[in-house]
């Protein structure tokens, strides 16, 4: 995977992860690094889009981190 795969999977799965903190815990952590409001008032079905996104966001840590070439079979 080249770098500029890396760089964008790797900011998805950030902003995954901050979708992930707001589902479970309305909190918003780009808000809170850059400025801004961190609360955020969600309906429950929202929050759980959030949580799920995030856990996407989580399993896709694998493909980072994992082996990515492909194999000939």
């Amino acid at each position: 995977m080249n770098w500029l795969s890396r760089l964008a999977l790797l900011l998805m799965i950030i902003g995954a992860l901050n979708w992930l903190l707001v589902g479970l815990f309305q909190w918003d952590l780009v808000a809170a690094v850059f400025g801004g409001e961190t609360m955020r008032a969600s309906s429950m079905l929202a929050r759980i889009v959030y949580t799920l996104v995030g856990l996407a966001g989580l399993y896709s840590l694998t493909f980072l981190f994992g082996d990515n070439r492909v194999r000939a079979e």
